[in-house]
């Protein structure tokens, strides 16, 4: 993700840095600690939901992401979890569109430092986008994909 910075001379040209999406948010620190601050990319993310609340009002991106952390949390390692789910919610929620939806969908998120902050989900078959006054984990979680 690039985030503007101010000019780099007097003209309209900026320069840009590259911020990890979670300083976007509001409560970063349980997802650095399970990752150990190598906390993955949001691209080709299997997205499970998509909820819009009226309270806030507010919206929910129910995603895996695509790695599982090197040291897990002892809990999840003991039960042979290999998966971390992530509820992330947006409250005060100014705009939103979502066009298309499928079984399965495999999506990219993009955040970003925009009149509050805006959350892009893009694939070939879901677009969403919603500026929002704050993003926020609202749950972090394992699960296991597969059984033995």
């Amino acid at each position: 993700m690039l985030i503007p910075t101010e000019p780099t001379d007097r003209t309209t040209d900026r320069t840009y840095v590259r911020m990890n999406w979670t300083s976007l948010l509001a409560n970063p620190s349980g997802l650095r600690s399970v990752y150990g601050g190598a906390v993955p990319d949001l691209g080709g993310l299997s997205l499970h939901g998509v909820e819009f609340q009226r309270e806030g009002p507010s919206l929910m991106l129910r995603f895996d992401l695509p790695s599982y952390p090197a040291d897990p949390p002892a809990k999840w390692a003991a039960q042979g979890f290999d998966t971390v789910q992530v509820v992330m919610g947006l409250s005060g929620v100014r705009t939103a569109a979502l066009d298309g939806f499928a079984p399965d969908p495999v999506v990219d998120i993009s955040l970003h430092a925009r009149d509050g902050v805006t959350v892009e989900v893009a694939s070939a078959s879901v677009r969403l986008r919603a500026t929002a006054d704050t993003a926020y984990i609202a749950r972090l979680s394992a699960y296991a994909t597969t059984h033995e």
